[in-house]
């Protein structure tokens, strides 16, 4: 999917913040750790046990839902295709999931690595494969729709 290379491109919280439009306690990608515009990015999510959700996401045995999971992949992926100069600016919505999985839970003290490579696009809709692991090990992936609104 995604090799590593000699040169870093990573963002800070606050270059993504110049990127994505979401914020807390929406803003579910902590550090960028490489991207490669329009084509691919890595990113990571400390998972903290001050996150909002889990006050109900279960109380006594706190899980990071797993829509969380998926959205955090996706502003991985917004992040790579919006850092085109041509898509400074605009937003990237949801198109759809497929083949959505979730392999092992992620608690608090997890850092998830968020893999998104772009698969295909036409125009402003696109497709983006999703892989979130947790210590080297697979946790969620997904198939992500996306469409880039001006």
């Amino acid at each position: 999917m995604i090799e590593e290379r000699e040169e870093k491109k990573g963002l800070t919280a606050e270059e993504i913040a110049e990127i994505l439009p979401h914020r807390y306690p929406f803003a579910l990608v902590d550090r960028i750790i490489d991207h490669e515009p329009g084509s691919w990015a890595v990113g990571r999510k400390c998972v903290s046990m001050d996150e909002p959700f889990f006050q109900g996401h279960f109380p006594g045995k706190p899980l990071m839902p797993g829509v969380l999971i998926i959205e955090a992949l996706a502003q991985t992926g917004a992040v790579a295709v919006l850092s085109l100069p041509e898509n400074k600016g605009k937003i990237a919505v949801f198109g759809g999931i497929k083949n959505a999985r979730f392999k092992k839970p992620v608690v608090p003290g997890d850092v998830l690595e968020l893999r998104s490579e772009m698969l295909r696009s036409r125009g402003p809709v696109g497709v983006a494969e999703g892989q979130a692991f947790v210590d080297g090990q697979l946790v969620a992936r997904a198939e992500i729709t996306f469409s880039i609104l001006g």
